[in-house]
């Protein structure tokens, strides 16, 4: 599981990610909504942990632009504002979830998983700057151009739009995608994804798919 947590108490945040990265949680931090709204669109997030009050943009607000713009992201809001009104005008923003200050970090650790599960559960496209998948119809776009990919190269494609951002080793691959219970030796995986990277990038940008050496492969817009 991969969370982002957007808040601008630094001292409380630095507690939250030690707390998750203690559980194997992987964690990343953004101290205002400029911040988070832009670490949130490059993607890769199960769970968007977002505070309400945020300095620069709110944490609605935030919210609001990424749901404007087709990220279905599980949001669960965290705030010291928890009357009623506070929580209605959290949902209505796009937060899937809302939880009040103060809580119980076993709580919250159970509704971020609950949403993670439940992202997991509903999810049928995937989106990275301009590149969609359609996981019911089994199609990938680059902008309006439908790519032209088999149904291993789709299913390739899929599992690294799946864990965007996150480095993806070849036995990674060769047991989600080949379902191959130990490593071999074979390059099958180099070849698909050399294949899979002249449909994706070859004439498109920015380039989406790249090669970590000795470590694998990731889905990223690079900075």
């Amino acid at each position: 599981m991969r969370l982002l947590l957007i808040e601008d108490d630094v001292k409380a945040a630095a507690l939250l990610c030690d707390r998750f990265r203690a559980e194997g949680v992987a964690i990343e931090h953004a101290a205002n909504g400029t911040d988070g709204l832009a670490m949130a669109q490059k993607g890769g997030f199960d769970v968007l942990v977002v505070d309400r009050m945020l300095p620069e943009l709110s944490g609605t607000q935030m919210v609001e632009n990424l749901r404007q713009a087709g990220d279905a992201t599980p949001v669960l809001f965290l705030s010291a504002l928890g009357e009623v009104d506070d929580r209605v005008a959290g949902f209505e923003a796009g937060g899937d979830d809302y939880l009040t200050k103060p809580y119980a970090f076993a709580e919250l650790k159970a509704r971020v998983t609950a949403l993670a599960r439940r992202g997991e559960a509903a999810q049928t496209q995937l989106q990275l700057a301009d590149l969609q998948l359609d996981l019911l119809a089994r199609e990938a776009r680059r902008g309006e151009t439908l790519l032209d990919l088999n149904n291993r190269e789709f299913d390739l494609l899929a599992y690294l739009a799946s864990h965007q951002g996150q480095v993806v080793t070849r036995h990674m691959l060769l047991q989600n995608v080949w379902n191959y219970g130990l490593d071999t030796q074979t390059n099958v995986v180099d070849v698909h994804i050399s294949r899979l990277r002249a449909k994706l990038d070859k004439d498109f940008s920015p380039p989406l798919l790249h090669t970590k050496r000795g470590q694998g492969f990731i889905l990223q817009v690079e900075a």
